[in-house]
This record gives C-alpha cells, sequence and structure tokens, in this order.
C-alpha cells in the first residue's frame, strides 16, 4: 500500500500542471482560430493570409495528386526559366499525409484548404508542450507552466504566422527550434549527473553514455527534421555552436572537463547531418548543411583536445579563450585562398541577414527595431510584437545573468546564449520575432516566479504540501496580503488586462490574404486566357546545372509585381515571370519585374517582355499609388521620381513626369491608352479601403499628370483596383492625309465593370502623306482559344484630320498575327 502511495504521489502532484498545460493548449487554439470567419469564406474558397501561404497549399496540392512522392523543381513559377523548389520539403509534405489520412486519401480542393487552413493553429499550439518542458528543465515546472500559458496568448509576429489560414513553415520553425533546444537542454543536464569524456568512448564504455543518449540522439533528429521544414535552420546549429563553443571556455576556465560538449555536438550533429544527406535538395542550401554540420563536429571536437593538450601542459588557462577565434579565422583564411565555395557559405550564414536596397522592402526582413515610418531606432515593435512581455523579456536578463554566474548551470547559459543570439537576429531582420517569443514567455515567466519566490509563494507552497503529508489541512491565516497583491498584479500585467490577452484575441480576426479584387481577377484569369500547355499538378523534371526548365510553345509567363507570384500560381494557375521567393525582380540591365514597371518607354518595356515570354501584364492599385517606391528600389534607381511644388501648405512632394511616365502608370493610371501593343481585357472593382484609399489616391495622380502635361483626362469615375492587361502584336492601320499632318486613331472602351474611356494615338503624316498605327485592340469581339476578354471597343476605330473621318474595324485574328490594314 505504501508503494501505491508513493507512486500516486508525483501523479497527484502533477495533475495541477498536466490541468494547466491543458488549459493552455485549449487558449492558444481557440485564439488561433478566431481568423474562421475571414479565412473560410465559403464552401469553394479558402482565403490563405500573405503569399507564401498560397505557394504551401500549391506544393501540397502536388504531392496528393502523386502522393507521396514531392515537388523538386517548379515550373509554374518564374517564366521562362522555372525554380528549383525553393522550401525545405517538410512542412508540406507532413501537411499533405495529414490530408491524406483524413480524407482516406481522396480529399476534394475543399477539404485539403480547410484542413490546410488549420494546419498552422495546430502547430502553433503544439509549441506550448516544449515551452513547458523548456522552462520546467531550465527552471523549474511554476516557471514552465507560466511560460506556457503565456506563449499561447502572446500577440505580435508568433501568433499571426500561426493563426488559422496563415500556412507557412515559420509555425514549424518556430516548433522545431523550440524542440531543439528542449533535447538539447536534457541532454545537459543528463550529461552533468553521468559525465562522459573521451575515454570513456575511447575504452568503449558506453554504460556512462546511454543515460543521456537518448536525448543527444532526439537532439539530432529533431535539428535534422528541423532543417528538412526551414533551409535556414542551420542558423540554430550556429547558436548551438556558439553556445558549445562559449560553454567549452566557460569549463576550461573553471578547470572542468569539457568533452561532453564534444560528444553532444558531435553525435547530434551527424544525426542530423545523416538526416539531410539523402534529399535531393534543400531549398539550394543542402551545400551548406553538408559543409558546415561536419565542420561543427569537427570543430567541437578540436576545441576538447585543445582544452585536454593545454592542461597536460598546465598552460595559462586564459589563453584557451583564443582557440575558438584563432580556429575560425585559420579556417576563414584557409578557404578563402584555396577553396572559395567553403568560403561562400560561411559568409552566405552570416550575410543572410544583412540586407540594402531593394532587399529592406521586404517586410520580414526590416531590421527589428527601426521604424518603417521614421527610419529611427524605437522599442515600440518589442509591445507591438510580444505585449509587455517584450519589456519584461528584457529586464528578466540582467537576472538570469547573475544568476548564471552564481550557478554555473549549462542549461541556464545555454538560455542566455540562446537569448542573445536572438537579439542579434532580431536587431538585423523582424522575422526572428516568432522565435523570440518563446525567449520572451521563458523569461517573463522566469521573472515572474523569481517575484513570487521573493515575496514568500515558494516557502507557502512547502507549508501546503507539509500540510498534506502529514494530513492537516492547510491553514489560511499563512497566506498574506502581499501574497495575494503580488498574484494579482502579475495577472494584471503579464495576462490581462495590462497582459496581452486582450490584445491577442484583437489580433485574431484575419490572416490578410487577396482582396476580393485579386481572388476575382485571378479566377477570372484561369478560365479565359489561353492553357499554358503545362500540367498544373505535374512532377516536373529537373533540368540539368546549367539549364532551364523546357516549356512548350503555348506557355507563357504573366508580369506582375514579385508579391502577387503566388496568387497567379495556386489562383490564376498561370506561371509568373517573378514571385515572392525575390525571383524575377531583375532591376537595372536585368530583365525582370522592377525593369520592366519603371520602364520609361513601351519599346524599353516591350524588350523585357520579349526576353521573359511575358503575355499578360496585371497591375494593381498598390504598384500605381503606395508601393511604386519597392519596384523603384529593386531597380536601383530611386532619383527623380518626386518633385516638388508650392501650395497651400508650402512645399510639397508630388509625383514627376519620371514617375508618371513609367510603364506602370502609363498602364494602371492610363489604362494603357496610347501603348501600341497593350490592351485591358479585364478590371476588377474599385477597391478603396481606408488604410491605403486606392481611389482617392487615383483622383489625385490623375489631376497630378493633367497639371503636368496639360492635358484633361477624366477624373469622376474610378477605375478598378486590378487591372489584366495583354501584350499583343497588334494590327498596324496605314493610310494616307495631307504632308505633316497630325492624324489621331481613337476609340471607346467599356469594360466589364462598364466603365468607359478613351483609347486613343496620333502620329504626323510624313512628306509623302504616308501614316501608320499600330493598334491592340479588336473591334470584333474574342476568337476561340484564345483570350476571352470582356474589356473592348464599344465600335470602330476613328480615325480623324482636319475635318476628315474614317472608321476602320479590325479583327481579332488582325491584331495576333500583327496584320496591316490599309485604309
Amino acid at each position: 500500500m505504501k508503494d501505491k502511495k508513493t507512486k500516486a504521489s508525483p501523479l497527484k502532484n502533477s495533475l495541477p500542471y498536466i490541468a494547466g498545460v491543458i488549459l493552455s493548449l485549449l487558449v492558444s487554439f481557440y485564439i488561433r482560430t478566431g481568423s474562421k470567419a475571414s479565412v473560410i469564406l465559403s464552401e469553394n474558397f479558402v482565403r490563405f493570409g500573405g503569399n507564401d501561404p498560397w505557394y504551401h497549399m500549391r506544393v501540397v496540392s502536388t504531392i496528393l495528386h502523386n502522393y507521396p512522392h514531392n515537388l523538386w523543381f517548379e515550373a509554374y513559377t518564374l517564366f521562362p526559366t522555372g525554380q528549383r523548389m525553393v522550401f525545405a520539403p517538410l512542412f508540406d509534405w507532413v501537411l499533405a499525409s495529414l490530408i491524406y489520412v483524413l480524407t482516406l486519401g481522396n480529399p476534394s480542393t475543399h477539404q485539403m484548404e480547410v484542413i490546410g487552413a488549420y494546419f498552422p493553429a495546430l502547430l502553433g499550439t503544439l509549441v506550448v508542450i516544449p515551452t513547458y518542458y523548456v522552462g520546467k528543465w531550465i527552471f523549474n515546472r511554476n516557471v514552465g507552466l507560466l511560460s506556457a500559458f503565456l506563449i499561447a496568448i502572446l500577440p505580435g509576429a508568433f501568433l499571426h504566422r500561426s493563426l488559422l489560414g496563415f500556412t507557412d513553415h515559420h509555425v514549424a520553425e518556430t516548433l522545431m527550434s523550440t524542440v531543439t533546444a528542449m533535447f538539447l537542454i536534457m541532454s545537459l543536464k543528463t550529461m552533468r549527473e553521468h559525465p562522459v569524456n573521451f575515454d570513456d568512448i575511447l575504452a568503449k564504455d558506453f554504460s556512462k553514455l546511454k543515460p543521456s543518449m537518448k536525448y543527444i540522439v532526439l537532439t539530432g533528429i529533431s535539428m535534422g527534421l528541423y532543417a528538412l521544414a526551414w533551409k535556414g535552420a542551420l542558423f540554430f546549429a550556429l547558436i548551438i555552436g556558439v553556445y558549445i563553443t562559449i560553454q567549452h571556455i566557460i569549463d576550461h576556465l573553471r578547470n572542468e572537463n569539457p568533452e561532453y560538449l564534444a560528444i553532444i555536438g558531435a553525435i547530434s550533429f551527424f544525426i542530423a547531418f545523416a538526416i539531410i544527406a539523402p534529399m535531393p535538395d534543400l531549398g539550394s542550401s543542402k551545400s551548406q548543411y553538408m559543409l558546415g554540420l561536419p565542420a561543427g563536429i569537427i570543430g567541437f571536437v578540436v576545441f576538447s583536445l585543445i582544452s585536454r593538450f593545454m592542461n597536460q601542459r598546465k598552460m595559462n588557462r586564459k589563453y584557451f579563450a583564443l582557440a575558438p577565434v584563432g580556429l575560425f579565422m585559420t579556417v576563414l583564411i584557409i578557404s578563402k585562398l584555396f577553396i572559395p565555395t567553403v568560403y561562400a557559405t560561411i559568409i552566405s550564414v552570416f550575410g543572410y541577414f544583412m540586407r540594402s536596397g531593394g532587399g529592406l522592402t521586404i517586410a520580414e526582413a526590416y531590421p527589428f527595431f527601426v521604424d518603417r515610418s521614421t527610419g529611427l531606432f524605437s522599442l515600440s515593435p518589442l509591445y507591438d510584437n510580444f505585449g509587455i512581455e517584450g519589456y519584461i523579456a528584457f529586464l528578466a536578463i540582467p537576472v538570469l545573468l547573475y544568476q548564471t554566474y552564481r550557478e554555473h548551470k549549462q542549461e541556464e547559459i545555454w538560455l542566455v546564449v540562446w537569448t542573445m543570439m536572438m537579439v542579434w537576429a532580431l536587431y538585423q531582420q523582424n522575422r526572428f520575432a516568432y522565435y523570440f517569443a518563446v525567449n520572451a514567455a521563458l523569461l517573463s515567466a522566469y521573472l515572474a516566479v523569481k517575484i513570487l519566490e521573493a515575496v514568500g509563494w515558494k516557502e507557502l507552497y512547502e507549508k501546503y504540501l507539509l500540510s498534506k503529508e502529514k494530513g492537516r489541512p492547510f491553514e489560511s491565516k499563512n497566506i498574506k496580503a502581499i501574497h495575494i497583491l503580488t498574484m494579482l498584479i502579475l495577472f494584471i500585467v503579464l495576462i490581462y488586462p495590462v497582459g496581452p490577452l486582450q490584445e491577442s484575441t484583437s489580433q485574431n480576426t484575419g490572416v490578410g490574404g487577396p482582396e476580393a479584387a485579386w481572388i476575382e481577377s485571378l479566377t477570372w484569369l484561369r478560365y479565359n486566357t489561353p492553357d499554358t500547355g503545362v500540367d498544373f499538378y505535374e512532377l516536373y523534371e529537373t533540368p540539368a546545372e546549367g539549364e532551364t526548365y523546357q516549356y512548350p510553345d503555348t506557355a507563357y509567363g504573366i508580369m506582375s509585381w514579385w508579391d502577387y507570384g503566388h496568387w497567379i500560381t495556386y489562383i490564376g494557375h498561370r506561371i509568373p515571370n517573378a514571385n515572392p521567393f525575390q525571383s524575377g525582380i531583375g532591376g537595372g540591365d536585368v530583365p525582370g519585374a522592377a525593369s520592366y514597371f519603371t520602364s520609361q518607354s513601351e519599346e524599353e518595356a516591350n524588350t523585357i517582355a520579349d526576353v521573359l515570354g511575358s503575355r499578360y501584364i496585371i497591375s494593381n492599385g498598390r504598384m500605381a499609388y503606395t508601393i511604386f517606391g519597392a519596384m523603384a528600389a529593386w531597380d536601383g534607381d530611386e532619383s527623380g521620381y518626386y518633385t516638388q511644388v508650392n501650395s497651400d501648405q508650402g512645399l510639397v512632394n508630388v509625383p514627376s513626369m519620371k514617375y508618371l511616365n513609367s510603364m506602370e502608370m502609363k498602364l494602371h493610371l492610363l489604362d494603357g491608352s496610347g501603348l501600341r501593343h497593350y490592351r485591358m481585357v479585364h478590371e476588377s472593382q474599385a477597391y478603396n479601403p481606408s488604410h491605403e484609399p486606392y481611389v482617392d489616391l487615383e483622383y489625385f495622380y490623375k489631376n497630378i499628370y493633367n497639371m503636368w502635361t496639360g492635358e484633361n483626362i477624366p477624373i469622376e469615375s474610378a477605375s478598378g483596383f486590378v487591372k489584366i492587361f495583354e501584350y499583343v502584336d497588334g494590327a498596324t492601320v496605314t493610310g494616307t492625309a495631307p504632308e505633316n499632318e497630325t492624324v489621331a486613331i481613337s476609340t471607346t472602351i467599356m469594360t466589364n465593370q462598364m466603365r468607359t474611356f478613351t483609347y486613343t494615338q496620333s502620329t504626323t503624316a510624313g512628306s509623302d502623306g504616308a501614316y501608320s498605327f499600330t493598334v491592340p485592340y479588336s473591334t470584333e469581339g474574342t476568337m476561340e482559344g484564345e483570350t476571352q476578354f470582356d474589356t473592348m471597343p464599344v465600335g470602330p476605330y476613328v480615325i480623324s484630320y482636319r475635318t476628315v473621318t474614317e472608321q476602320v474595324s479590325i479583327s481579332e485574328a488582325d491584331i495576333l498575327n500583327g496584320n496591316i490594314i490599309e485604309i
């Protein structure tokens, strides 16, 4: 009976913590599914957030059509070359497998999308579990439990990336990095209790290694799976490497054997290497792992051997701190001189964090502590991303440093290094905010529990346990006002109302994604433009090194800004020229989206479209009025797009003619009027949200255009938010008029939104009286198998000069074949 009571006691004591973790899981999932109404729009459509989630679902759909095979090369993006798979494979493959199992191998598109929408909420909820164990194994169960609840309710980047509908690998990164940290902590703790050194390994005395071996293996497995979920996971291996280096130095200075660190590092890195090695590719970063992980293994062993050598020679311990620096510099110099691929790998790991020019227009790559509106240092992102815990975490760091200095526990040193490396990464790029959320939860919980212990809660709990052990009722008089007041203050500050709970429940209502105008336009594109001749669900063969994918003659590209490439792929089932992998952007003399939309002439734009095989061009109000600066930045020339004019408010910046002469503005602002090879084939409804009022901006820009040019383009009617143009050969209309006479050709275009505008060109007849126009619109409707446009002239073209007018009708075949029509 006594044994049963003893066995039952730990379980009974654990019940409050089990209940607390379950509560944290339920709260986390409830918060993360609050976006359901804005994501699952109907039985036929799920609106995923952002950009990358759409591409993940594209990959998932292909895996399901070819299960269990993965997509390693993508022909449905980056026309005309195609692209090796940029994403690491695990996230998509696990999601596809989950869908396959839940639907018994026969999912409908809607089932696939609904399960896919819930997947990030599930993964975000699961982060609660390793966060609990990290807090518990570094400190105690109280810190673990509070950490688990805080990570469940933190607002900001981690919440947003784990909401229902934000089906991106980011949340898997947070989960797998935390799991890796969790098992590393237990490896360190177990090694401290059961120390192992090189002599034990050489003597084949593996009994000492057995207690910690399972945790070391799990560290390696989780690190390997993490790399298969995100190609940049080598950064976390770098953090582990930095920790092992620092711990080596600390142990050597304290005259403690550091060889256990080499054993943990070498085995875990080798297992990760073994998991990654068989993969055909890893988002073009496999070579970095194939070099980086073995380098880490060698480095860990060398550090320990140097420590042993210096101890045997009784050398000054302080010199050991120079060993890692010297080793790194030696490798760097030798690789630069003799092994450039290794040098490039080392530089790329650090260079990943350094962005400039157009790279700084990528939202997640912008420095965390810089206000985007002012460019100045700011601490406000801490609150925006972590609530009050963002500030509390930084207050906890010096407390933890002091405790670490006193106790020298490896797991606490690991937390310090992990946190400081994450702060460094956060300083470089705000994408790491969803990583630091775990650190913020742990540090805030740690400081809160320290405060509770300082006011006597630890002693109070011990009295409670003693009363239970002796079978006596706990005396409530032991609870003092300071106990209740401190607990109440911490609840208010950490959870509600000062804490993030309210903020999180207000941030969980949506994940963004394409507006209705984009969804409608891309759906139109899918069903009203010629088939590309490329199977959407095919497992495409990867071209040989240095070669590009061989497309059929029927294939073509869609030119738009890179932000929208994945939407074009998944919703439109068409092939973008540029995509959110920051591929196809071009700039300067390199053909791409940036150089195309900033082109100052139709001829320049045509050259780019010809090189890239672009048949359709898609513009929207954001490209024209709010993110044009990003296109200019990527193009490498941001000067001259604005100029100052006098106004009632003094000097103000307004768009210059360089801005208004860009291809983007000729298409979007002027509807392509006057262009010889571009015709609008469809436009969406207008879109005028309060945060970016595109209709209001359109009116403003048209007024500026009229001011600069002296023209009088209509301002009253709002045009579509998304506009689709087709790049065509155009028909050439020729005729004669009096010598040097100004001749005009025009027609009224009616869009599918029942909006009308005038398409017009003018030219001067030559000395022989000859004139010619190349025009893009057919006046006689569509052709089967070609663009089924719903925007077209309401009547024939009218050619006019002096008092003479002539009408001319042009067929679709004339437009597509570049025929000549003589008047």
